[in-house]
């Protein structure tokens, strides 16, 4: 299948700079180079001419670091919109809920979605299982996320890769299809 064939929309969530602040999300990031296989992917994407949908999250507590009064709230200077690609900013995890995302995507006829960013078991695990529930044929590039250590319900430590991992085997072929940076630029 070749995904340039099928207009297939680009979406990438939530690559600000306030995740760069680790020990505020839970330390122990894993997949470091999530950003640069995601910018590898968004210049593919512009070179061909492709769709592509910037998304920001405005956390409504002014203590986050993704508020939008504190720097952490930018995208990263590696994957910066370009004139004309849209920002959508979002206030909750689904890039879908309370935003036109959806509305955008069925007005250019968009039915494959390819999904990156941070983090892969909150915002990118949400928007993915929209993405599957509302029909699109989505691909999430495991390589092209990345999250964080978290502490369990009885206060256990779940290790960021591990966490990473038991997300993605979640969502695979319920809501998308997982496959890596590589694979993902084979199919375009």
């Amino acid at each position: 299948m070749n995904l340039k064939d099928n207009n297939t929309a680009l979406i990438l969530i939530d690559i600000q700079k306030g995740f760069d602040n680790e020990a505020f999300w839970g330390g122990n990031r894993n997949n470091r180079h999530a950003e640069e296989n995601c910018a590898r992917i968004l210049a593919k994407w512009r070179e061909l001419k492709l769709p592509v949908f910037h998304i920001t999250h405005s956390s409504q507590n002014p203590d986050s670091l993704l508020h939008k009064s504190h720097p952490g709230f930018e995208i990263k200077d590696l994957v910066k919109p370009l004139s004309g690609e849209p920002v959508i900013t979002k206030e909750v995890n689904s890039a879908f809920i309370g935003t036109d995302l959806k509305a955008q995507l069925d007005k250019q006829g968009i039915t494959h979605l390819v999904i990156v960013g941070l983090t892969t078991n909150h915002c990118v695990s949400t928007t993915t299982r929209m993405a599957g529930n509302y029909g699109y044929h989505t691909y999430l590039i495991s390589d092209a996320t990345a999250t964080f250590d978290i502490t369990g319900i009885n206060g256990e430590h779940f290790d960021a890769e591990t966490v990473h991992q038991v997300t993605l085997a979640n969502l695979n072929k319920e809501f998308a299809t997982i496959i890596d940076t590589e694979k993902l630029l084979e199919m375009v």
